[in-house]
């Protein structure tokens, strides 16, 4: 499937409509951001229970409003919980980076999103799992679809890495001074660089 074509044809028929877009960071947000800005309007919601230790969670957090700030653009935060991401992945502690333990992460975060969405009224949501080029856009744009129609929203088909995206992202992480982290965000993704 050639995700970007589906992304164009979803733009087309919901351009102008509210999409809350889940951010995993600042860096990955701003080229999402910059491509989503021109057709939505943007809220970003910062729901990451993975990031450890907290002091990390508060960094990324502290770094995706100062970025959201820059640009303008409206965010929904949620509280650090990390033992709701614990039990989504109890049993998976040692399962390889990008194996069953991710897909529960991703699901979790996408879960959350959606939920947040429908009860805010919100058109559409999507995530910025898929600008990272260590992430499967198919896997992440599967769950997206499946958990959209769970919770009656429709679900952004997305691979924000192609067309230089990620390239962009360090770009404007550059340009707006955000911190970049060099792991994912669970202790696990840390000790597997």
């Amino acid at each position: 499937m050639d995700y970007n074509k589906e992304m164009k044809n979803i733009i087309n028929i919901h351009k102008g409509s509210n999409i809350l877009l889940h951010s995993c960071c600042g860096p990955c947000s701003s080229s999402v951001i910059e491509k989503l800005s021109p057709y939505f309007d943007v809220t970003v919601l910062f729901y990451n229970p993975n990031i450890e230790p907290k002091e990390e969670y508060f960094k990324r957090k502290a770094e995706q409003v100062k970025l959201l700030k820059i640009l303008k653009i409206k965010y929904l935060d949620i509280d650090y919980l990390n033992d709701e991401y614990q039990e989504a992945i109890k049993g998976y502690e040692k399962e390889p980076e990008n194996g069953r333990r991710c897909l529960l992460c991703y699901e979790l975060r996408l879960n959350k999103t959606a939920r947040v969405a429908k009860e805010n009224n919100f058109n559409l949501f999507t995530t910025t799992l898929t600008v990272s080029p260590y992430k499967n856009s198919k896997i992440i744009n599967e769950l997206g679809i499946k958990i959209g129609k769970e919770n009656n929203i429709l679900y952004l088909i997305s691979d924000f890495k192609k067309e230089d995206g990620y390239k962009r992202s360090i770009e404007l992480s550059k340009k707006y001074n955000i911190y970049r982290q060099d792991y994912c965000g669970c202790i696990l993704s840390k000790r597997s660089i």
